[in-house]
């Protein structure tokens, strides 16, 4: 034979030719996908792409309806043999899987069987691994610590380090960065391009595509189910990636600058608030038809500012008035009756009831207004939600479908429908894109902008540039004080310098 090709190397994952339907629904058609050693490889697309169904038969949760997949050139296993997928296949799932009853040592070792299972455990040698495993993050935790305890981006840590402890020279990180600041995806980058050197392969699923090309060699994208195009990062630009996920061109919209705007009397006033460890002094105040970004990093104490507004803790000392009424700190059903709404941090966590439907997770918060003596009229319910539904797009069978039936986007769509239900004065959305896609995003951003147009104000805390964009004003925390305010025109090396702590300056427009 002429010619003869060096051999191209065995794809430590491969799939082809795979469908999967969940009744109705194609969640899957024909679809492929291949991973090389060593490879940094993107899988993109948007809310209900197929995405999660993918890693669902990447990680053997789930059968395909047909086609094949393979490990390393081996067929994949018989399904139900958990520790033969195991020790092909490891994964940081979207929704945690960390128990937060167990502490940290019995989360990264959960499942995990010993050299000989008449041993006793030996709970101090499996503490000082725990350390040795977070501490290659940066992340200083006490192995002792309930998982409960811990903050969004600390059980994250905790997720990823178990994932990428097994051993497994093929994981799947499905939205690994959702929960970590600016500094926690530079250590998460560190660690995966430490390992890919050793010829580890991820496939990386993200909605941030920034992440795409800062860390990926190539990039397949799904839509609709199927396949659409598998090419390397270096080749299809920023428009390009995005015209292939919706099927339409880029808008160029999100580059407009924001016009500035009159904003009306003071919906919010925070001043001297003080919760110990994670900030002090802090005064904020937000206009009625204003949106302001509070940015800052998971270490910054913005997220606990925006919860200790909503209710959820109660600080030592300062002050919190709401469209001129005070409100009463660590005290939910205040904080609702005076008006705010909240989009918390985390969705699976904080937000929805995933055992229930559509129409009870979107009218929580309305309990007492949907039938008289605080009973519920499934009628005033259904109608209620199914205006919801079609002001926020949500893609779901009807109002009595379980939310947990519906893809990320269309979940978040609920919990910022529920949020606006009560028709608060004042919006406060914290990381309210996380873990959605392109459009879902814009939609969403669309719709926390019209709650201020529309007489309200909105506080949007995040450290996405993406998020913040469409704010009136940014106020910048670092280590619990407000450290800079940026107007409209901002510029996104300004914003992120000022959220790592490297300027102090207050700009036109704070």
């Amino acid at each position: 034979m002429t010619g003869a090709r060096a051999a191209s190397p065995v794809p430590v994952a491969e799939a082809k030719g795979l469908f999967k339907r969940f009744g109705a629904t194609v969640a899957l058609h024909d679809a492929r996908i291949t991973v090389l050693p060593g490879e940094a490889h993107a899988l993109v697309g948007r809310n209900g792409a197929g995405k999660s169904t993918l890693v669902s038969l990447l990680t053997g949760l789930r059968r395909p309806d047909a086609g094949t997949l393979a490990f390393g050139g081996e067929p994949a296993p018989a399904f139900g043999d958990t520790e033969a997928w195991r020790s092909r296949v490891a994964c940081v799932h979207q929704h945690s899987t960390v128990l937060p009853h167990l502490t940290v040592t019995e989360n990264l070792f959960l499942g995990r069987r010993s050299a000989s299972a008449l041993r006793p455990i030996r709970w101090r040698e499996l503490h000082r691994r725990s350390a040795e495993l977070l501490g290659a993050y940066g992340v200083d935790l006490d192995p002792r610590r309930r998982a409960g305890d811990l903050t969004v981006e600390q059980r994250q840590f905790v997720e990823i380090a178990r994932a990428l402890s097994s051993g497994a020279a093929f994981v799947v990180l499905d939205e690994p960065t959702a929960a970590l600041d600016a500094q926690g995806i530079a250590r998460l980058f560190a660690k995966l391009r430490e390992l890919r050197r050793r010829g580890v392969a991820f496939l990386f699923i993200s909605h941030h595509l920034r992440e795409v090309y800062d860390l990926c060699d190539r990039v397949t994208v799904y839509r609709d189910a199927r396949h659409v195009v598998t090419a390397p990062v270096s080749e299809l630009g920023h428009a390009a990636l995005v015209e292939a996920m919706t099927g339409e061109a880029a808008a160029a919209a999100r580059d407009r600058p924001v016009a500035a705007r009159t904003a009306g009397p003071e919906v919010l006033s925070v001043d001297g608030l003080t919760l110990p460890g994670a900030f002090h002094d802090l005064s904020l105040t937000v206009r009625a038809g204003e949106v302001v970004g509070l940015a800052g990093s998971a270490s910054s104490g913005a997220v606990r500012a925006a919860e200790t507004v909503a209710g959820l803790h109660r600080a030592r000392a300062g002050r919190i008035v709401v469209a001129g009424r005070a409100v009463r700190g660590g005290d939910v059903p205040a904080a609702l009756r005076a008006g705010v709404g909240l989009v918390p941090e985390d969705r699976h966590l904080q937000g929805l009831v995933p055992g229930r439907s559509v129409a009870e997770n979107a009218t929580l918060t309305l309990r007492g207004r949907l039938g008289p003596f605080g009973t519920v009229l499934p009628s005033r319910a259904r109608a209620l939600t199914e205006r919801m539904i079609r002001d926020l797009d949500i893609t779901a069978p009807g109002p009595s479908a379980p939310v947990a039936a519906l893809s990320g986007g269309n979940q978040q769509k609920v919990v910022v429908a529920r949020a606006l239900a009560t028709g608060p004065r004042l919006l406060v959305a914290i990381r309210p894109t996380a873990g959605v896609d392109v459009r879902a995003k814009e939609f969403l951003l669309r719709r926390i902008r019209r709650a201020a147009d529309e007489g309200g104000a909105a506080l949007v805390v995040s450290d996405e540039p993406d998020d913040l964009r469409g704010c009136d004003r940014v106020v910048v925390m670092f280590h619990g004080r407000v450290v800079a305010g940026f107007g409209p025109g901002w510029s996104d090396d300004r914003l992120v310098a000022a959220v790592e702590g490297m300027t102090g300056t207050h700009e036109e427009g704070r």
